[in-house]
């Protein structure tokens, strides 16, 4: 993954069944200060105008994300879309460093022997949105674990951000933002 740099905001995609739209909104909201803050630029299929080919727009939009946000439920589970394309392609950009995936689980499903389980999930220990005392509680808790992940994205790069010495024998980490 390209290091985050100061000023240039992390790319986040969101990967969600559109049944649960509602919810999306609500996290939307909620990680509004990032966006103020130049940390983020979101992107979302319903940013897609009329006359565009949604399946490109889709594809460009996840090639350039930083951070591909899983908002997980059983929708999401039981959508061909969301597995077989979207899934698939945050997993395979996971692996090669390219972007760093982030499962929010928002209401409860089976996702615990999922190929993204193995990802530590937010809200704190992946207990479900809808399942905390209040939903501004958790969606906070999923925005302050956002923040830490961008942190660490640019310090490391998603732990991959390795720049070449002089001499380019040997490979060192560098801050990246």
């Amino acid at each position: 993954m390209p290091p985050l740099s100061p000023g240039v905001p992390a790319q986040l995609f969101y990967s969600y069944s559109h049944k649960d739209e509602k919810l999306r909104d609500q996290l939307e909201t909620h990680l509004s200060t990032l966006k103020r803050e130049n940390r983020i630029s979101a992107w979302h299929d319903h940013r897609i105008t009329s006359g565009t080919e949604w399946k490109s727009e889709i594809d460009e939009q996840l090639k350039n994300s930083s951070a591909i946000l899983l908002l997980v439920t059983a929708n999401f589970l039981a959508s061909d879309y969301c597995h077989d394309v979207e899934l698939r392609y945050a997993i395979e950009q996971h692996q090669q460093g390219s972007a760093r995936v982030i499962p929010v689980i928002l209401r409860p499903c089976d996702w615990k022997t999922t190929v993204f389980a193995k990802l530590q999930a937010l809200p704190t220990d992946g207990n479900p949105v809808i399942s905390w005392k209040t939903r501004d509680d958790a969606l906070l808790n999923v925005v302050e674990g956002i923040r830490k992940a961008l942190g660490e994205m640019r310090i490391t790069g998603d732990t991959r951000c390795r720049r070449r010495s002089i001499n380019r024998s040997r490979t060192k980490l560098m801050r990246c933002g």
